[in-house]
C-alpha cells in the first residue's frame, strides 16, 4: 500500500511538471501562430504559478521523504521478526530434535499411517503397539516431534485406530458350538459380534475347515445352517467395511432363500378335485 501511493505521488508530480511545460510550450505556439494576437502572460501571473507549482514539488518531496522513512522502519522491521522467526525455529529444533531427525520421522510416519489403516484385528494392534509405536511416540527428545503441527492430529487419529482395531473382535482361538447354536445366533453373541447379521463371516471362514471338531463330527460347514455341537469355529476379526460387506450377504442369502420357497411352492403341482359320480350303477 506504501509503495502504491510513493507512485501516485510520483504521478502527480511528474504531471504537474509536464504541464508547467505543455503549457510553456503551447504559449510558444500561439505566439508563432496567431502572430502576437494573444496576450502575453505578465510576470505577476507567471510568478503565481511558479509559486503555486514549487508548493506541490515542496509537498511532494516532503512526502517522498516520508515514505522512504516509511520504507525504512519497515525493512528494519522485518529484519527483527526474520530475526526472530530464525531463532525460533532453532529454539524448536533444538527442544524436539534436529533436521535430520525430523526427516526421518518424518518416513517412518508416513509408513506407520499405512500400516495402521491395514489393521485387520487385535494381533495387528499389538503387533503395531510393539514394532511400530515407539518409533512414533518416542522420536525426538522424550518424544516430542509428534507434538508439531504436522503430525499432531494425525498422531491423534491413529491412537483412535488403534483402540478401533483392538475392539474388532474378542481375542479367543474360536467358539466351541453347542447344542441348540446356529451361526445367525453365535454372530449376535456379545461376545463375538453382537450383531446376528455378522454370520456370513463365520461360514466364509468355517466353511472349509473349522479349527477343531469331535471325533465323526464334520470338519467343514459346507451349508450354513448345519453345524454340531462340539464343532470350534473360527470368529475372524472384522472391519467396518467387512462387516457391511457381511451384512449385504446375510441380507442376499435370505432374499435368496426366500424365493427359492416361493418358487418351490409355486411350482408343486396342485391335486384336481375328483367329481363324485352319484350315478347309481344299473
Amino acid at each position: 500500500m506504501k509503495f502504491h501511493k510513493l507512485l501516485v505521488f510520483m504521478m502527480v508530480f511528474s504531471l504537474a511538471v509536464f504541464a508547467k511545460a505543455s503549457f510553456a510550450q503551447d504559449d510558444d505556439d500561439d505566439d508563432d501562430d496567431m502572430e502576437g494576437t494573444t496576450e502575453e502572460m505578465d510576470e505577476d501571473t507567471w510568478q503565481a504559478q511558479m509559486d503555486e507549482y514549487t508548493a506541490k514539488k515542496t509537498d511532494l518531496t516532503a512526502q517522498l521523504a516520508a515514505l522512504e522513512t516509511e520504507i525504512g522502519t519497515l525493512k528494519n522491521d522485518l529484519g527483527i521478526k526474520t530475526d526472530i522467526a530464525n531463532n525460533a525455529m532453532g529454539t524448536m529444533w533444538s527442544g524436539v530434535g534436529s533436521k535430520a531427525q525430523y526427516d526421518s520421522y518424518k518416513t517412518k510416519f508416513a509408513d506407520a499411517e499405512k500400516k495402521i489403516a491395514a489393521c485387520k484385528g487385535p494381533d495387528d494392534a499389538e503387533a503395531f503397539e510393539k514394532d511400530v509405536w515407539p518409533e512414533i511416540t518416542n522420536a525426538g527428545q522424550d518424544g516430542r516431534m509428534k507434538c508439531l503441527p504436522e503430525f499432531w492430529d494425525r498422531y491423534n487419529k491413529m491412537k483412535k485406530q488403534i483402540a478401533d482395531c483392538k475392539a474388532l473382535a474378542p481375542k479367543t482361538e474360536g467358539y466351541t458350538v453347542v447344542k441348540g447354536d446356529c451361526l445367525y445366533k453365535i454372530a449376535g453373541m456379545k461376545n463375538v459380534y453382537g450383531n446376528s447379521k455378522l454370520w456370513p463371516a463365520i461360514w466364509e471362514a468355517n466353511k472349509n475347515g473349522v479349527v477343531s471338531a469331535p471325533p465323526k463330527v464334520a470338519k467343514t460347514i459346507p451349508n450354513p445352517n448345519l453345524i454340531y455341537p462340539g464343532q470350534v469355529l473360527k470368529i475372524p476379526a472384522l472391519t467396518e467395511a467387512q462387516k457391511t460387506e457381511m451384512m449385504n450377504k446375510a441380507t442376499n442369502y435370505r432374499k435368496k432363500r426366500v424365493m427359492k420357497t416361493e418358487k418351490s411352492t409355486d411350482s408343486t403341482p396342485k391335486k384336481t378335485e375328483m367329481k363324485k359320480d352319484t350315478t347309481k350303477k344299473k
